[in-house]
């Protein structure tokens, strides 16, 4: 039985409760990126540390620590393919 891309990702996708679980367990600065993407998904790492007001390597490191919990994910921007922008998965 094959499974379709919409169900697989319907399937991946965190409750409200597992979401904020995970993310309380993170630093502060991942936290914060991970709210700015709740509000302005999907954004470019140089989009995240415009909106967060970060340094560009403590947004790499958030988004890293955000990766790892499964609660973030990348694809390649439509505007431009060699950028990634990242979304939440919840």
């Amino acid at each position: 039985m094959s499974t379709s891309p919409a169900e697989t990702a319907d399937q991946e996708r965190l409750s409200e409760t597992e979401y904020r679980d995970r993310l309380r367990e993170l630093p502060p600065s991942a936290k914060l990126v991970a709210k700015v993407l709740e509000g302005d998904a999907p954004l470019s790492q140089g989009g995240l540390a415009e909106e967060s007001l970060l340094p560009d390597r403590t947004v790499r490191y958030a988004l890293n620590r955000l990766e790892e919990e499964g609660l973030v994910d990348s694809r390649y921007s439509f505007k431009d393919a060699r950028k990634q922008v990242y979304y939440l998965t919840v």
